[in-house]
């Protein structure tokens, strides 16, 4: 009986010391911004408003979103999207937005004045919270040349060193639906990733990817500049990120 009793004991100690942790842990995903458009505008004016360089390329851009300066990215397609920059889904909008009903067979709401269903993510964007939250939550989205945002998509990163740049100096390379990132990003999109999977139950990664992922973290340490980049983020959107704050030595406790 004792060690029956004791075995409760323990458990109901367990869950009353879980429950008192998880209630006074920091937020670790977004809740205050709803609207991609307006985490667009917070990130440009409030966060790389000193930092005007993009993810992949290095190249530099005005407040305006018009590129100043290529740092040697040259492509032939999408011209007119290479004159800006676009804000990019580390963590493509598909990859976790297909978790979400309504992006894959709709909902009630998603019908258009001509009486026609539709789903994808301009469903998934009317019709769930959860799903825009995500979509708009600052720690995932970065500044790129239109063109390599174009030119990414959806597609998922993974090495391929057989293949030779897309963009001139920028060392970006596609292929096969696949992107292989320049050294320059590869440890804030690991993060980015890393950061999702940490904070959101609808977002998982493959055994592969998260490897790859762990792999580009630990080769390429956070810098000076991704440390600024997350102070800034957590002020504005509220919410801490684990992640990065193990990373830059910050205490969430």
């Amino acid at each position: 009986m004792k060690s029956v009793f004791s075995c409760v004991i323990t458990s109901v100690m367990a869950t009353i010391s879980f429950q008192s942790i998880a209630a006074h842990s920091p937020v670790s995903q977004n809740k205050s911004i709803e609207s991609f458009s307006k985490a667009k505008k917070l990130l440009l004016k409030n966060v790389y408003h000193d930092h005007r360089t993009t993810l992949y390329c290095g190249a530099s851009f005005s407040l305006k979103k018009a590129i100043d300066s290529y740092n040697g990215y040259s492509g032939t397609k999408y011209k007119k999207r290479a004159k800006r920059i676009e804000w990019e889904h580390v963590v493509p909008a598909q990859n976790f937005g297909q978790s979400f009903t309504a992006w894959r067979t709709g909902d009630k709401q998603c019908v258009n004045n001509k009486g026609k269903a539709y789903k994808g993510r301009r469903c998934a964007n009317k019709s769930s919270k959860e799903y825009r939250l995500m979509q708009a939550d600052l720690y995932n989205l970065f500044p790129a040349i239109g063109s390599v945002n174009a030119y990414r998509s959806n597609f998922n990163f993974v090495m391929l060193p057989s293949e030779k740049s897309d963009f001139g100096a920028c060392d970006m390379r596609i292929e096969n639906k696949k992107a292989q990132p320049p050294k320059r990003a590869r440890g804030q999109i690991a993060r980015a990733y890393l950061y999702m999977e940490d904070a959101y139950k609808k977002f998982k990664m493959s055994t592969a990817q998260r490897k790859l992922m762990a792999a580009w973290d630990k080769k390429y340490p956070v810098t000076p500049w991704e440390c600024e980049r997350n102070k800034r983020i957590e002020k504005l959107q509220k919410s801490n990120n684990r992640i990065m704050n193990k990373r830059c030595g910050i205490s969430t406790s």
